[in-house]
């Protein structure tokens, strides 16, 4: 089932990507396309979510601490300055 998943996925990307580059290819070549788009796509993907997921959290903590920092700046220090 999975390889018949991947043509399908792969006609229909090899057809719109041959369609937005604006190439006429025969069928196969448009399935082939797609196919090996999808492959170099999904390893793109993979390393670019490892890579976000190591600074994901570097991310989230400096939100987390900007965010206290505010409230502390909004509510703490405010109420001791009166």
């Amino acid at each position: 089932m999975s390889v018949v998943f991947l043509v399908i996925i792969g006609a229909a990307a090899g057809f719109l990507a041959t369609r937005l580059m604006r190439i006429e290819v025969d069928i196969l070549t448009t399935v082939a396309i797609g196919i090996a788009g999808a492959l170099v796509g999904g390893i793109v993907l993979q390393f670019a979510l490892a890579i976000l997921g190591i600074f994901g959290g570097l991310i989230g903590a400096v939100l987390g601490a900007l965010l206290l920092i505010w409230l502390w700046q909004t509510y703490v220090a405010r109420n001791k300055k009166r």
